[in-house]
């Protein structure tokens, strides 16, 4: 005859008691195991608090600034930016970088894309690129204040260069931030068109914003 194993109430509840607090338990370990992690990266961060990366612009040179028609722009910039990392323990990635020109409020060269790069602690980096635009239609005020500006002797261009960053510690690497760069260059522009590029190279400190 075979014997029947019949448990009470009394032993199913204990046992079920038993499984949840081992349920408590593990959920107490990884909590306390994330929060610790947590508190670590947040202190790590407050200790180190990377500095925003500084950019100053060492040339520009515009090739072509001429209007077809009445409001369509052919314009053709060189540029060299460099770009500093001030911090003593943090890296910084920079990604999809964008650089383009402005005239007075207007962008008068398309994207033109750098590419990724990794900068290390107090690493400094030369970029260029070679700005352009085709047929990019303008305000019809651009000529007028063109001429204007040459009357007074200055052009006054800002350069911009907008992406993502990444701040790296050790091996944890940050989310992507924001990056906004503008430089003002300020060219002579007489009366008489030169024969060579509009220049300047002053090495203007630009502003920095993440």
């Amino acid at each position: 005859m075979s014997q029947i194993d019949i448990k009470s109430p009394k032993h199913c509840a204990k046992h079920g008691l038993n499984i949840n607090k081992l349920y408590k338990k593990l959920f107490y370990i990884f909590s306390t195991f994330f929060f610790s992690l947590l508190s670590l990266i947040i202190l790590i961060w407050l200790i180190l608090h990377p500095t925003k990366p500084k950019f100053s612009l060492k040339e520009a040179d515009i090739y072509q600034l001429n209007l077809s028609g009445s409001h369509l722009l052919n314009s053709s910039i060189q540029i060299t930016l460099l770009s500093k990392n001030p911090n003593q323990k943090v890296g910084i990635y920079y990604d999809e970088l964008h650089a383009y020109a402005s005239y007075k409020g207007q962008q008068i060269t398309v994207d033109t894309s750098l590419p990724p790069f990794y900068q290390g602690h107090e690493d400094s980096n030369l970029l260029t690129a070679s700005l352009v635009g085709t047929g990019l239609p303008v305000a019809a005020s651009f000529g007028y204040e063109v001429g204007r500006d040459q009357t007074a002797g200055k052009l006054v261009l800002n350069l911009k260069v907008d992406g993502r960053l990444r701040w790296k510690v050790g091996t944890w690497v940050s989310g992507r931030y924001r990056l906004n760069v503008n430089c003002v260059s300020v060219m002579d522009f007489g009366p008489t068109v030169p024969s060579g590029p509009l220049s300047s190279k002053q090495g203007t400190q630009c502003s920095t914003s993440v």
